[in-house]
């Protein structure tokens, strides 16, 4: 992934961002073998070698199964005829001439001293081979898969814990639809048509980029071919520009993991992203590889680029035909200027659409574990900004509403105001005991939190000792305290808190 800035020295960005690999060490590749119609070699009648034969005659190998007994788990796949593959059972031992032909070899060997030997017949006949659970005999590795075939994938651990590879296959299952398949098999069939009609690279990245947005979003209909195929012909006619398209991604406070679904097939799907620099490096790396990454970041009291210079900078390259994304921390619809933005590129005729994210407010009151609307302590809750362009407090906030006994309020940016804000909220009557936090670096390793109350709160945000953006939550709520919810007597916890 390239990586450029917009800032007028990059001085800033090389200090604060290490070098991304493009790839980092791998402990396997991941390959994908085609074993229709081929010869594989199984030896052994337990229950894990049944496993290895049903996945290997569902990608239509002819199996030539070694075993004098099968277990019970063999019937079905012996009296099965509608996998592709199929499996012939030799009643006896493998021998070194068993390995004549075959594309791969698979044992199920207890004893060492015939792995060894299983093995080594394997490598005089030059067939990668595979004894399960016995690694040092393994020239390759079966991972979990999700199948959605055509569409296959394969996940490993290395053999450090299958059960993790396990649990990562379930995470997948949930992200992937079942009907995904389906439209794998219209990409397909509509393949051709799609080199041939759109020639040049744009209109074809285009097509397939809204494609997969589909395939994510519902599954197909029975007329869903002959509309794709209505669209490229439609493609294929269009005269003028090619212009590309914008969108704004709310990346979150910082924790990758808070991305939304969207938020990571957008990311997927840019040419350009044009970054914050508050947006963290995990949440980067789930970008598109080939993108370029254009660092636009904007911090108070430092050298940043102008607003205008960044909406220039997305209309030229969307007009160019790149696929845009503007990241922005948090949530691009709270305090992040996308309003300016989203105008600006409507009036060049820009189609620009816009992704939420995880908003600061939100981040803090889920690490904090508490709820911003309270029912015994809030009705209302406010997010204001505790920094105007100016760089000073605005001068035309409602006070009086922020000073509300019943109101929660939640400061943006307001590291260098804090204490300002103290002031202005006691001298619209706010009781100077009124709980209040001070938060920065949410959800991110760097992670610091102050408690106090409303008098002390300038001493307590310059106590954190951070140049990061300050949030600071005003109201009661703060003064909620979470509970220890184990059993009396019991010494569980509900999770492995890692050292955290």
């Amino acid at each position: 992934m390239q990586s450029l800035s917009l800032l007028p020295n990059n001085r800033e960005a090389g200090a604060n961002r290490p070098a991304t690999q493009r790839i980092a060490p791998l402990a396997t590749v991941p390959l994908f073998f085609k074993l229709e119609g081929k010869k594989v070699l199984v030896a052994g009648g337990s229950e894990a070698a049944a496993w290895k034969v049903e996945l290997l005659t569902a990608a239509g190998a002819r199996v030539h199964l070694y075993a004098e007994r099968l277990d019970s788990g063999f019937r079905p796949l012996l009296r099965d005829s509608t996998q592709p593959g199929h499996i012939v059972w030799h009643r006896q031992a493998w021998k070194d001439e068993s390995f004549c032909g075959a594309a791969v070899a698979i044992g199920d060997i207890a004893g060492d001293e015939e792995a060894d030997a299983f093995w080594r017949a394997a490598k005089a006949s030059g067939v990668p081979v595979n004894i399960i659970d016995k690694p040092k005999y393994c020239a390759f590795q079966f991972g979990s898969i999700v199948n959605r075939s055509p569409v296959v994938i394969g996940i490993s651990s290395d053999g450090s814990s299958p059960i993790l590879a396990q649990a990562i296959r379930r995470r997948i299952e949930t992200l992937i639809p079942p009907s995904l398949a389906n439209w794998a098999r219209i990409a397909k069939a509509l393949r051709g048509e799609v080199s041939g009609r759109l020639t040049s690279k744009r209109p074809r990245r285009w097509f397939w980029e809204q494609f997969s947005s589909l395939a994510f979003g519902v599954p197909p209909g029975p007329n869903t071919e002959e509309t794709l195929l209505a669209e490229i012909q439609r493609k294929s006619r269009a005269q003028g520009p090619e212009f590309g398209q914008v969108t704004l991604v709310g990346a979150g406070p910082g924790d990758a993991e808070f991305l939304t679904l969207k938020a990571v097939r957008a990311l997927q799907s840019a040419d350009v992203i044009l970054h914050d620099n508050l947006v963290s490096d995990e949440v980067l790396e789930l970008a598109r590889r080939e993108a370029k990454r254009m660092l636009v970041g904007k911090r108070g009291g430092r050298e940043s680029c102008r607003q205008e210079g960044i909406n220039e900078m997305m209309a030229k390259l969307a007009k160019a035909g790149k696929n845009v994304v503007r990241l922005k921390s948090g949530d691009p619809m709270v305090f992040g200027r996308a309003g300016e933005e989203i105008e600006w590129l409507q009036d060049q005729g820009i189609c620009v659409s816009t992704v939420p994210g995880i908003t600061a407010a939100a981040a803090m009151a889920s690490a904090l574990g508490i709820s911003l609307t309270h029912r015994d302590h809030a009705r209302s809750l406010r997010f204001v900004t505790g920094h105007s362009r100016k760089g000073m407090l605005p001068d035309d906030i409602d006070w009086r509403a922020v000073a509300d006994p019943k109101t929660t309020t939640v400061f943006y940016m307001g590291r260098g105001t804090a204490a300002q804000i103290s002031e202005t909220l006691i001298d619209n009557d706010m009781d100077p005991a009124t709980p209040v936090v001070a938060c920065a670096g949410l959800s991110r390793a760097t992670q610091k939190t102050w408690f106090g109350n409303l008098e002390k709160l300038g001493a307590g945000v310059q106590a954190l000792l951070t140049d990061e953006p300050v949030l600071i939550g005003v109201g009661s709520v703060f003064g909620v305290q979470e509970r220890d919810c184990r059993i009396p007597g019991s010494n569980a916890k509900t999770r492995i808190s890692a050292g955290l």
